[in-house]
């Protein structure tokens, strides 16, 4: 049976509720309308995990293979962010990108499991995310640490869904109303099962630990006022607003933020230059201006 849970803040207090219609149902029979809620994330993870490249057609996009196994980065847990939340973009920053995907949730302890067991350790799927800001990308490539783990960079919800089935659903992104991604995930080289199982193999997995599953093609750099929204089939629909942060990255110490190759390798798609586009110098170019500048 599949059931949706939804975590909000009513009246200051965090409360579980279930969607009916248009409103959230909270257990104690109070209601509230769906548009006025205030959303939390639907789990509370100690670890956050994701796998870099899992859908063809974004290492098609990338031109590049896959590799034998999954790889792996973390994001912080203080990049959680919910449904309804506002993505901040730091000033001095230009390459946020967004990532639709499908976040796992843990539901008991897992380790050393085969994938065939896997599905009883999940307590359910959400949709997810996963914002990179890549403007660090030059110094934190390896580890992803300040691309995909600053500060409100990984919102998850509206809710926590069990009981769904993840073969063949579709997961699209738009922005502004706009169709940006448009994946399924029969276009995953690893499921579900088989990345719960792969981490762990080492890590122990807790409850209300998240893995997030990787992204389809065409994700690209969005500007504070634009409206993110990732719908999955089965799962509902993510949305969350770019803003600008009120304090600058720090000058004073640290890699500063670029606009190298890499950076823009990744950030407009891996085959950007094979795109009749050049390098750009950074801000003042012609390209940096049409594209990216706030």
């Amino acid at each position: 049976m599949v059931q949706e849970y939804r975590r909000i803040l009513l009246n200051g207090y965090p409360l579980i509720v279930t969607p009916d219609g248009d409103e959230l149902v909270a257990r104690d029979g109070r209601r509230v309308a769906v548009a006025e809620a205030i959303h939390l994330p639907p789990c509370e993870p100690r670890k956050i995990i994701c796998v870099h490249l899992n859908y063809h057609s974004r290492v098609k996009e990338f031109m590049t293979k896959l590799p034998a196994a999954p790889t792996y980065f973390h994001k912080p847990v203080t990049a959680l962010n919910s449904h309804g939340g506002d993505i901040v973009r730091p000033e001095r920053c230009r390459y946020l990108n967004y990532e639709g995907e499908i976040a796992i949730v843990i539901g008991r302890a897992c380790r050393n499991i085969s994938p065939a067991e896997a599905a009883g350790y999940i307590a359910g799927y959400a949709v997810a995310n996963d914002y990179g800001l890549h403007d660090f990308r030059d110094t934190d490539s390896g580890s992803m640490l300040r691309v995909k783990g600053s500060d409100t960079l990984c919102p998850i919800g509206p809710g926590l869904v069990q009981g769904w089935d993840f073969r063949n659903k579709k997961i699209r992104t738009y922005v502004n109303g706009k169709l940006v991604q448009d994946g399924d995930t029969a276009d995953m080289e690893w499921d579900m099962h088989y990345l719960v199982a792969d981490i762990a193999r080492t890590i122990t997995l807790e409850p209300g630990d998240v893995l997030l599953s990787g992204t389809p093609a065409g994700s690209r750099p969005v500007q504070p006022g634009d409206l993110v929204e990732v719908e999955v089939e089965g799962l509902g629909r993510l949305g969350n607003r770019i803003v600008a942060g009120p304090v600058a990255v720090r000058e004073d110490c640290g890699a500063q933020p670029s606009a190298s190759e890499e950076v823009l390798s990744t950030a407009m798609g891996g085959d950007w230059e094979f795109r009749g586009v050049r390098a750009p110098r950074g801000p003042g170019s012609q390209f940096y201006e049409s594209t990216v500048k706030a």
